[in-house]
């Protein structure tokens, strides 16, 4: 028996079989069942679990359609339209779901009909039975109010003046049940009719192209499992020709026969189609996993599905075939090291609008298109309408640091003048020759920060570094402070 705390109080949540044999119900105290049962054992629900074992049996169930969407925290929806011919009609696609649900430990009730309010009814008041389209009327009137989802406020309504069927509430006039009820119990009843549609959400997105093998014998092994990669990987390679398109985004669904599911997920940072790149990918994921691999007793069913496509470029080769793509290679690379350590393995910089330095380039992943530069309001022109600054680039740093970092200096007989020496990380350094200052400032709009002025500084052991002092002296303010933003050498 399961328990739950409901308004300070214990109380049931689930029974096993043994438990409903007794006279106990879901929702009542605990304090009470064990008056009644003092021997029974009494299990705290877990929310948390209860979700993750409910993904996980929604994963098993893509076997059967990529529609599947999840209904409050114990049921699943299926939309198995145009699926059912994979595995022999309706009929042996229902036994085939709950024989397999049997073996793995579950109890499960399914049903089948042509709206999701009349299975959902079907599953949950019939169970193991299909419902023929026209036959929803008949399979919902004498079932409880419940069966149509409503809320617990609209069917003690309903129940308070004597409509405790779901046929009661259909034989009474509609307009005076939308005054009393509201709309919401109309729109229940005409979903599970079919008089409006109702849309299954699925929880993962639909792969535009996929293709599976199913396996007479399970495969353990991941050698036999880079072998059909490839061959599901020729195979989705026409289709791709056919539409003109490469993949960026690949995964690989492994069918567990125990219903463990494992999904791998490889990017691409160019369109590609060739099976023995994905394959190659792949491997390198596969080796990623291999200490935490678990094959099991083996998969029976392995699925290759594209998940994001782009337009795909062809390359003109010379008459000798000798023409190399670095940049081609170089992505390879970048997406093989993606697979093996992660998504932000390999990094690229790009470049960012601003004159601040530290700002002027962001670190992106490799795979990732740079984001779309915008343009900076437009600033006010000079005299005479030319422009108030003329862009130039000037010697910079080899090594630029990601953050400024402080340093002390004294105070110069020149207030705006170069530093005649300066401490840095504990270490005091006295400056031989000095270049600047070169102003930056940042971008116009942004007036709350301060100047700067930047010296390259070449100390007495012929070092070279690049500081910046923050800020102009003024005698009604603090001091500037200074920074070291980077070294020449």
């Amino acid at each position: 028996m399961i328990s739950h705390r409901d308004r300070n109080a214990q109380r049931i949540a689930a029974l096993d079989e043994r438990a409903e044999a007794l006279p106990l119900k879901p929702g009542m105290g605990i304090a009470d069942a064990r008056a009644m049962h003092p021997t029974i054992d009494i299990v705290e629900a877990d929310p948390q679990a209860d979700l993750r074992l409910l993904d996980g049996l929604a994963d098993w169930c893509d076997r059967y359609t990529p529609l599947v969407a999840l209904d409050g925290t114990d049921g699943l929806f299926l939309d198995i339209t145009g699926c059912t011919h994979l595995f022999g009609g309706e009929h042996a696609m229902l036994d085939e779901i709950l024989a397999r649900f049997f073996h793995q430990g579950f109890d499960v009730r399914a049903g089948i009909a042509s709206t999701a309010g009349a299975a959902w009814a079907a599953a949950r008041f019939r169970g193991r039975c299909i419902i023929e389209l026209g036959e929803e009327e008949a399979l919902l009137g004498p079932l409880p109010l419940a069966a149509l989802r409503l809320e617990p406020a609209i069917r003690s309504s309903l129940e308070s003046v004597g409509l405790r069927t779901v046929g009661a509430v259909l034989a009474a006039p509609r307009a005076p049940l939308v005054r009393r009820f509201g709309a919401a119990l109309l729109l229940r009843i005409d979903q599970a009719l079919g008089r409006q549609d109702e849309a299954v959400s699925p929880r993962l997105p639909i792969a535009p192209l996929s293709v599976e093998r199913h396996l007479a014998e399970p495969v353990i092994l991941i050698d036999d499992i880079e072998r059909l990669v490839f061959l599901l990987a020729t195979a989705l390679k026409t289709d791709l020709e056919r539409r003109g398109e490469g993949a960026r985004a690949v995964a690989l669904l492994l069918f567990r026969v125990d219903g463990m599911v494992t999904r791998l997920v490889v990017g691409t940072s160019r369109s590609i189609r060739e099976p023995r790149l994905i394959l190659k990918l792949f491997q390198e994921k596969l080796t990623a996993i291999a200490e935490d691999f678990d094959a099991g007793y083996g998969f029976d069913l392995v699925r290759l599905a594209i998940l994001t496509t782009a337009p795909f470029d062809m390359h003109q080769a010379d008459l000798a075939d000798t023409t190399e793509d670095s940049e081609e290679d170089l992505a390879l690379f970048a997406d093989r090291i993606r697979a093996r350590l992660g998504e932000g393995a390999v990094l690229k910089p790009v470049a960012v609008e601003s004159h601040l330095p530290e700002r002027a380039v962001a670190v992106i992943p490799y795979w990732q298109d740079a984001p779309q530069r915008i343009s900076p309001p437009k600033k006010p022109a000079g005299p005479r309408g030319l422009p108030s600054a003329v862009p130039f680039q000037p010697e910079r740093p080899i090594r630029l640091f990601q953050a400024p970092e402080p340093v002390e200096v004294p105070a110069s007989e020149i207030p705006d003048g170069p530093p005649r020496q300066f401490r840095w990380r504990r270490a005091l350094y006295r400056v031989a020759k000095v270049e600047g200052p070169e102003r930056i400032a940042a971008e116009w709009w942004r007036k709350e920060e301060p100047t700067r002025d930047y010296f390259r500084i070449e100390d007495t052991d012929g070092r070279r570094y690049w500081l910046y002092r923050q800020g102009l002296y003024d005698a009604s303010k603090p001091p500037p402070r200074w920074f070291m933003h980077g070294v020449f050498a």
